[in-house]
C-alpha cells in the first residue's frame, strides 16, 4: 500500500495561493499546485520554494505565509510601498524599515542617502527608503526568518507627519 502522504507534493493536499490565498488543491502524484485564477505552481522539494509557472516568480513559506523571492529591486520596493501603505489605513505609521540582508547588494543603488552636515563625520550616511531609514537584518544564522522573509515595518500608531511613501518610484 501507498503511503498517502507521498501522493501529494511536499506542502501537502492543498495550500493557500500565494497570490490571492484562495485555498487551492494539490494534483495527485505531481509537484504542483492549480489555482483556477492563477495557473499552476510547482512545488521544488530540494530547496523548498514554489514556482509559478507562468511568470517564474519564486516563493518560500514561514509560519504558514507565502513570501515572494525577488530578483530585481523594483519587486521589494512595491511590496514595501504596498505594506507601507496598508500600515497608514490602519491607523500606524512606520518609522524603520529592516530588509533582509540578503537584499542588500540588490537595493544598495535605489536606497536613498544623506549625510549629516553638523555630524563632524563626513563618513556617516543614513540610508532611507520611501523617506524611513533603512537597516538591513540580522545574518540568517542569527534568526533564521530572514532566509524567507523579505522586510520588516517598525511601526508606530498614528499618522505620518507627512505622508512620504508616494514616491514609489522616483
Amino acid at each position: 500500500m501507498m503511503n498517502p502522504g507521498l501522493q501529494y507534493p511536499m506542502f501537502g493536499p492543498e495550500i493557500q495561493c500565494p497570490h490571492c490565498r484562495q485555498t487551492i488543491p494539490a494534483l495527485t502524484l505531481t509537484d504542483t499546485y492549480l489555482c483556477p485564477r492563477h495557473g499552476a505552481f510547482e512545488a521544488n522539494p530540494k530547496n523548498g520554494e514554489l514556482i509559478h509557472l507562468q511568470s517564474g516568480r519564486h516563493w518560500r513559506r514561514w509560519n504558514n505565509e507565502w513570501y515572494r523571492q525577488h530578483t530585481h529591486p523594483d519587486g521589494i520596493r512595491f511590496e514595501i510601498h504596498e505594506a507601507l501603505d496598508k500600515l497608514y489605513t490602519q491607523g500606524y505609521r512606520a518609522t524603520k524599515v529592516i530588509i533582509a540582508q540578503r537584499y542588500q547588494e540588490l537595493m544598495s543603488g535605489y536606497l536613498e542617502r544623506s549625510t549629516p552636515w553638523r555630524s563632524g563625520q563626513p563618513e556617516a550616511t543614513a540610508a532611507r527608503l520611501y523617506g524611513l531609514p533603512v537597516e538591513f537584518s540580522p545574518d540568517t544564522s542569527e534568526d533564521a526568518c530572514w532566509e524567507v522573509i523579505n522586510f520588516d515595518l517598525e511601526k508606530e500608531p498614528g499618522v505620518p507627519v507627512r505622508y512620504p511613501y508616494f514616491r514609489l518610484f522616483e
